[in-house]
């Protein structure tokens, strides 16, 4: 007991964020996809149409770092080793000035590239990137599909939290507690916006029932932590987290 004033003491001298800071989520359906540790990044992903995960992907100060290398060999996108159908996916994103990056969800490996199947929440410096310049580019947009709020992203070197809410057709997704997007794919509304997109030549866009979580490589330095996912069941509740076979 004599140990305890030091201890807490100890514990005051820490940062705010260190104490504010949430653990990554393992109770109540979720599973952890990086708690940063090597060994879950091994375990929970790999390189698109790979069974390994690229090297300029690495665990950097408990964050999932992409780091650029001359070596293309080396780089791609990260995807998901387990399938989700309906989910709710968290996680916490920085990027380096001027970077650029993106979740995408329900990607299928028939396609050359990931973003050719799955919808995606764009990771932006909107400051300083030329897509900031595009409204439906901007950080927590769906991509070239919705417009989100402005000023959203906190100082780049900073961690944003985002997450993202599917159920059947519909997309919901958030940044920093704010929603950025209420889509729905299956609408005729939905179907005529994708149309007008850049997706309206990718007949496989956003059409997979269930798919692969993918974090984009897109050149540019970018770090995650506390990656989390649920599954949903149709009527939105909890269902689960058993691994889907690849």
């Amino acid at each position: 007991m004599a140990r305890l004033p030091a201890l807490l003491a100890l514990f005051a001298a820490l940062p705010a964020a260190a104490q504010s800071r949430p653990a990554p989520r393992a109770a109540a359906g979720w599973t952890v996809l990086f708690d940063g540790t090597s060994a879950s990044l091994a375990r929970h992903w790999r390189g698109y149409k790979r069974d390994t995960v690229p090297a300029a992907w690495r665990v950097e100060g408990g964050a999932l770092a992409f780091v650029p290398v001359a070596d293309k060999a080396q780089r791609g996108d990260l995807v998901s080793r387990d399938r989700f159908a309906d989910f709710e996916l968290r996680y916490r994103w920085r990027v380096a000035p001027g970077a650029n990056s993106g979740v995408m969800w329900r990607v299928t490996e028939d396609q050359a590239f990931p973003w050719q199947t799955g919808p995606e929440q764009q990771i932006l410096d909107d400051a300083r990137h030329l897509d900031g310049k595009i409204p439906s580019h901007r950080a927590g947009a769906l991509y070239d599909l919705v417009v989100p709020p402005a000023g959203l992203t906190r100082p780049v070197g900073r961690f944003n939290d985002a997450r993202v809410v599917v159920r059947g057709g519909r997309a919901q997704l958030y940044l920093n507690g704010r929603q950025t997007a209420d889509f729905d794919f299956a609408s005729d509304s939905g179907r005529a916006r994708v149309q007008a997109s850049k997706f309206g030549v990718m007949p496989r866009f956003a059409q997979n029932a269930s798919g692969h979580v993918v974090l984009q490589d897109h050149g540019d330095r970018v770090w995650f932590r506390d990656v989390r996912v649920r599954r949903l069941s149709p009527n939105g509740s909890a269902a689960g987290a058993a691994g889907e076979a690849r």
